[in-house]
């Protein structure tokens, strides 16, 4: 018998916010313009997509977002490089709520829980 027959595979919807796309031109932008490093500019913003990605095809294999808990678990965090990656999952939805660097204060991601 095929294993494969079994296995239903969840598919989700991703939705990115527009904090989280300001966050990405922030991000992007500083690398290029003011480190002067467009190329690595280029190679961080592909970087984060293709986080999203990998997220959008399992998001419950990232760890949970311990500044922001809650019963359900619904929020996670997802590292790429030097950024956290924050996103909530709701039933069969993903919404990237922000992209914070990893050496923010936790108080920074909390804030994310307003995202809408």
């Amino acid at each position: 018998m095929d294993s494969a027959k079994g296995k239903t595979s969840k598919t989700y919807s991703l939705r990115i916010t527009e904090n989280a796309l300001q966050n990405i031109d922030e991000i992007t932008g500083y690398i290029a313009f003011v480190k002067h490093q467009p190329l690595n500019a280029i190679r961080v913003g592909d970087k984060i997509f293709e986080t999203f990605d990998k997220i959008e095809k399992n998001p419950l294999a990232y760890r949970e977002c311990e500044e922001i808990q809650t019963k359900s678990k619904i929020y996670r965090k997802a590292v790429c490089m030097s950024w956290l990656i924050i996103y909530k999952v709701i039933d069969n939805n993903i919404v990237i709520l922000g992209i914070i660097h990893s050496s923010r204060h936790s108080s920074k991601i909390r804030i994310l829980k307003k995202v809408k």
